[in-house]
């Protein structure tokens, strides 16, 4: 049975119009609409509230039609993967900013000779800024790739080339 009429009989058998189930959910009547038609699904803290509501199982509302197992999967997944490109896009700006710390140090620094003729400058903070932000941007462009390749997979089996 599709998620929809699971929802629709559900609704039913306890005797509930489509806006007092929206009100105990605290959603939009369109909301209940929506999922009765098979539109669109809810999120998974919403299955644990309908379920709870209903007194059913979380197996009962998942596993009865294939959609909604599918949709768990893949809102897992994209979640997975929007963390790891916002750690990566964060690992790579904290790059960039140390190798423009490293520039800025550089510039406000202060060479100068000693008595003895040595003269003392940080020159080595210019190669170790560009390494920094080099860096930063390997990683970003990186991340930014990776989920330009994920978008062209899920657009290809989401068209079914």
């Amino acid at each position: 049975m599709e998620f929809g009429d699971q929802i629709k009989e559900l609704r039913k058998r306890n005797s509930l119009t489509q806006d007092e189930l929206a009100d105990k959910l605290h959603v939009t009547r369109q909301a209940v609409s929506n999922w009765e038609n098979d539109r669109n699904l809810p999120d998974l803290e919403m299955l644990i509230d309908i379920s709870r509501e209903f007194h059913v199982s979380l197996d009962q509302l998942i596993l009865g039609g294939n959609d909604m197992t599918e949709k768990l999967i893949q809102d897992g997944s994209e979640t997975r993967r929007a963390k790891m490109n916002l750690i990566s896009a964060s690992i790579g700006g904290v790059l960039m900013l140390m190798g423009l710390m490293c520039f800025f140090i550089k510039i406000n620094s202060v060479e100068y000779v000693d008595e003895t003729g040595l003269l003392h400058e940080n020159f080595y903070l210019i190669p170790v800024g560009f390494l920094f932000v080099l860096s930063g941007v390997i990683i970003i462009a990186t991340a930014g790739i990776r989920h330009l390749i994920e978008k062209k997979k899920q657009n290809r089996i989401s068209t079914g080339k």
